[in-house]
């Protein structure tokens, strides 16, 4: 017989009060509330690094914990908690990697009553992590809908290690078993011994946690954004497409892929052209010195016209610490139409000079992203290059670059910077160490 200690009338107010709060939390949030379970399980996995990194698999062991409701009603959405013990890759001996800089991302397999494919995502939350030391990933999470009275299991499968834009996957390499069962009644609140599920009945497989591009963005293969130069409009705003690079650097001939969009506003005859890198933000890997990183990108013309537009962005005004973030600013220039017609913009040539050092980017597929109805101006840039500002067209006298990182954002955003005296080289997603005097490393 259990001993149950009577509570006092104090105690069960209390009680009462405090489960009203979690039961109206509850109702907001549309989420379950059941008796947790939490359960570790281990299994051998190969962990493969970005193929730019240079460096060859990894064997390891994943031990993880998942926490779950123990019972819970068809109906329900609950919440699962994919808890890292220990990843089965450490971080490689080549930089250390500041805090906050590294995401997990992965798949949870349910299977049973109901089966599914849970997509689990945790925040960029990390110590700061040195050459050589264990991996630390936070704490993944993801909703499952349940659909079917039964036990339903719950097994961790695949994850990507996200890091300054790279990912690094892992898989398992034997058969896992489950972590997590949780008990699902049907709707009346009587449960049903496990059942085969039937395929017609069964949850469509949520896609996995792989970071999806931003709405807008495009291969590239469509004409890209319009606007005509008769009907009063001023302001014209292309579409956002993704450039495949092929980059010359001061470590060798890399490729990488970036998310750009061309937008103009009229004046007079001519347009002002904005160039934006559309990747999100990313921590700097090294301390950057003020007015030592800028940009420039030929724009190429087609169409009507031919030719390209030069365009460039400040210098960083700041030094940039490591571990703060950076962007690629706007790269602006004027664009003086040669020809009267339909003409279109395309992302060309980026040049980046910092610090004494030049990385060349030239893309290897043409991507068009704003189409124009030009007229012709006096000295307009059919058949030639249109300059603008100090720099001229078609070379590559504006110096510099940035970073744009989509995270998970993907193929990655375009990663072409070289830095010495002790920073860092950022290419095409491999991050290395280059110091003057000393072999990479």
């Amino acid at each position: 017989m259990s001993m149950r200690r009577r509570a006092t009338p104090d105690r069960g107010r209390g009680a009462l009060r405090a489960g009203a709060g979690a039961a109206g939390v509850a109702l907001v949030l549309g989420v379950a509330v059941a008796p947790a379970q939490a359960a570790e399980v281990a299994y051998a996995t190969r962990c493969v690094p970005p193929a730019a990194a240079g460096l060859p698999p990894v064997d390891g062991t994943t031990e993880v914990e998942i926490t779950a409701p123990a019972t819970a009603t068809v109906g329900d959405e609950v919440e699962v908690v994919w808890k890292f013990v220990r990843a089965a890759s450490k971080n490689p001996d080549l930089i250390d990697l500041p805090a906050n800089s590294v995401q997990p991302s992965g798949t949870l397999k349910a299977a049973g009553a109901q089966t599914a494919q849970v997509a689990m995502r945790g925040p960029r939350e990390n110590p700061a992590i040195p050459k050589g030391g264990n991996m630390v990933l936070s704490d993944m999470k993801g909703t499952l809908k349940l659909t079917a009275p039964g036990e339903v299991t719950l097994t961790p499968d695949a994850y990507d290690i996200n890091v300054m834009s790279t990912d690094t996957k892992c898989a398992p390499t034997q058969v896992v078993r489950p972590a997590a069962t949780i008990t699902v009644a049907a709707g009346d609140g009587t449960s049903t011994p496990t059942q085969t599920p039937d395929p017609t009945e069964s949850a469509s497989p949520t896609p996995t946690a792989t970071p999806t591009a931003s709405a807008g963005e495009s291969d590239g293969t469509d004409t890209g954004g319009s606007g005509g130069g008769g009907d009063g409009q001023t302001d014209f705003t292309g579409k956002e497409v993704r450039v495949p690079y092929a980059c010359k650097t001061p470590i060798g001939d890399k490729e990488a892929t970036s998310p750009v969009q061309i937008n103009a506003k009229k004046n007079g005859g001519s347009y002002d052209l904005t160039v934006q890198f559309k990747g999100s933000v990313m921590d700097s890997p090294a301390d950057i010195p003020e007015d030592s990183v800028k940009p420039s990108m030929e724009v190429v013309l087609g169409g009507a016209d031919t030719g390209t537009v030069h365009v460039e962005g400040p210098a960083n005004a700041e030094a940039v610490k490591s571990g703060d973030p950076m962007t690629i600013p706007d790269l602006t220039g004027t664009y003086r139409p040669g020809a009267s017609g339909e003409s279109t913009l395309s992302p060309g040539v980026l040049t980046v000079k910092a610090l004494g050092t030049t990385t060349t980017c030239t893309p290897t597929e043409s991507a068009v992203s704003l189409t124009l109805d030009t007229t012709q101006q006096a000295s307009g840039a059919a058949g030639g290059s249109a300059a603008s500002g100090s720099g001229s067209a078609g070379g590559s006298s504006a110096s510099g670059g940035g970073l744009a990182d989509t995270g998970a954002d993907d193929d990655g955003a375009l990663q072409a910077l070289g830095l010495v005296a002790g920073t860092a080289v950022l290419l095409g997603g491999a991050v290395f160490t280059f110091l003057p005097g000393r072999g990479r490393r």
